[in-house]
């Protein structure tokens, strides 16, 4: 009865937008763009600039993952982000009912609702490891040549070639910008910051840009890109530390999802019980929670480490 009722729940929905004349994505942009839209009164606003207001849960993940997707230059595939999520919600609404069980029904909409946002997470944790190991050749070289011929402009010319993307595409627009459009070096160093959010390497621009009113100051940039060799021995370390805490974690979850079918086969009366009684289904919803809870931690907790000046 319940999938009948799920099934005619579906039908009228694809029917609502045919009539509508909307798609999907237009539906998944409307309605993400209304819950991140900001609170436009003066007390909200007054508060939003003492920072005594935080934004909601949702508006935070959601905001995030939009910086992370411009960051990783996959801003385009926020709406498919947008649409993989409200279709996981209207899933995990689809498997409670179908489980009978009225208790699961936010915790799997909610959890499976966040899916995509954290596997952007995941996704945008090896984009930084990836920019940073380059940023280190980068900047490493670059400096190296820059401190034999002190001219950061034929620095750059000379390493280019040996640099890979993304990297290679910022510095290849810097000789652009200085050859073709402006030839103020300080006001192209000064453009290449929001390109890479990286702090150690908007203080190597610093640098550079005080080098060019007093060359002994050169001494200072070794000293900076080490930095990016600190960071990353930390962040070897670092991973070593959490991978068998996360290995643990993902061990227990699996244990609790799979002793689900394996009670029905060792006692069917608890299998029984626990599905189909009130206090049952309840013990469900909880496990169920602190599975998904467990997991937001689990990713906002093992991300890189970076440098804060």
């Amino acid at each position: 009865m319940n999938a009948l009722l799920l099934l005619a729940c579906t039908g009228m929905i694809a029917g609502a937008f045919l009539l509508l004349g909307i798609t999907p994505l237009e539906f998944t942009d409307g309605l993400f763009g209304l819950l991140t839209r900001p609170n436009k009164s003066i007390k909200a606003e007054i508060k939003e600039a003492a920072h005594r207001k935080k934004a909601g849960f949702l508006r935070r993940e959601i905001t995030e993952v939009q910086e992370i997707l411009k960051l990783t230059g996959r801003a385009s595939r926020f709406s498919m982000i947008c649409a993989a999520s409200l279709l996981l919600f209207a899933v995990g609404v689809s498997l409670a009912v179908l489980m009978g069980n009225l208790f699961l029904i936010p915790v799997l909409a909610a959890g499976l609702m966040f899916l995509p946002f954290w596997a952007i997470r995941l996704t945008a944790t090896h984009y930084q490891k990836s920019v940073a190991a380059e940023l280190e050749t980068a900047l490493s070289i670059i400096t190296t040549s820059y401190l034999r011929n002190e001219d950061i402009l034929t620095a750059v010319e000379e390493s280019v070639q040996y640099l890979n993307p993304p990297v290679r595409n910022v510095f290849a627009g810097f000789l652009t910008q200085v050859r073709l459009i402006d030839p103020d070096l300080e006001t192209a160093l000064q453009a290449l910051k929001p390109k890479i959010q990286n702090e150690v390497f908007q203080e190597w621009l610093d640098a550079i840009c005080d080098c060019q009113h007093d060359r002994s100051l050169k001494t200072t940039l070794t000293p900076i890109v080490a930095k990016l060799s600190d960071m990353r021995i930390v962040n070897a370390d670092l991973e070593y530390l959490v991978s068998e805490p996360r290995k643990e974690f993902i061990i227990m979850a699996l244990l609790v999802v799979g002793n689900v079918p394996i009670m029905y086969f060792l006692n069917k009366g608890w299998y029984h019980t626990l599905m189909y009684t009130p206090v049952g289904q309840a013990i469900l919803a909880v496990c169920a929670a602190a599975i998904f809870v467990s997991a937001a931690f689990v990713i906002r907790l093992t991300k890189p480490i970076e440098y804060r000046r």
